[in-house]
């Protein structure tokens, strides 16, 4: 799975010289949390909703209403968007955006092609991408088997599933000279998995519904 596959195409943008208050309207009126900020074509910045939250004046502020409107309608994008941008590459893999979005500590990334801005990809893509590769929507068992880390256990393993149908596996845990998956399998006789996988010598951990 590449970035492309997931992220929000053409995202919307502004310009450094957008007023805070008109940022903060359309992130609440399109629903969104950040945006990229691009001044001739080039991404230079990206606001997030908390930045410019934290760039309205306190509650304790004891500026009028007219002085506090008045600095706002002076503030601009440029001045509380987060710079330089991490950003990641639209051909890059999915976990590669998944891992910089955990390390740096933050929900969404500009996705680019070169210099040129063509999405954005969130924890929420990120997890969507989860949900399907997983094959959550497709029912059958969730089967936690310990196989042996050695080669072709894997193999000798998937074997023994037949004649149901293995559509996800998932590395959850590395043991002490095994490996611990999830298995989702659907089909004819899904039921019997666990006694087959079972009578192959598999390590069966737990078993349940889809």
């Amino acid at each position: 799975m590449l970035v492309r596959d997931w992220m929000t195409k053409d995202p919307l943008t502004v310009a450094p010289d957008t007023p805070v208050l008109e940022a903060i309207n359309l992130l609440k009126n399109k629903g969104f949390r950040r945006l990229p900020v691009v001044k001739d074509g080039k991404l230079i910045g990206l606001v997030t909703d908390k930045d410019l939250k934290d760039a309205m004046p306190s509650k304790a502020t004891t500026l009028s209403v007219w002085e506090m409107n008045y600095l706002l309608s002076k503030l601009t994008v440029q001045e509380v968007m987060a710079k330089p941008v991490i950003t990641v590459e639209a051909d890059a893999p999915l976990e590669k955006a998944a891992l910089l979005m955990e390390e740096k500590k933050i929900g969404g990334l500009p996705v680019m092609e070169g210099e040129k801005l063509v999405g954005i990809i969130t924890v929420t893509d990120v997890l969507r991408a989860f949900i399907e590769v997983l094959g959550l929507r497709m029912g059958g068992l969730r089967i936690t088997v310990d196989i042996p880390d050695v080669p072709g256990a894997l193999a000798q393993m998937a074997r023994a599933v037949p004649p149901a149908n293995i559509v996800s596996i998932a590395t959850a845990a590395h043991l002490n000279g095994y490996q611990r998956l999830v298995l989702r399998v659907v089909g004819e006789d899904v039921e019997g998995v666990p006694d087959r996988l079972r009578a192959a010598g598999e390590r069966v951990v737990d078993v349940r519904p889809g």
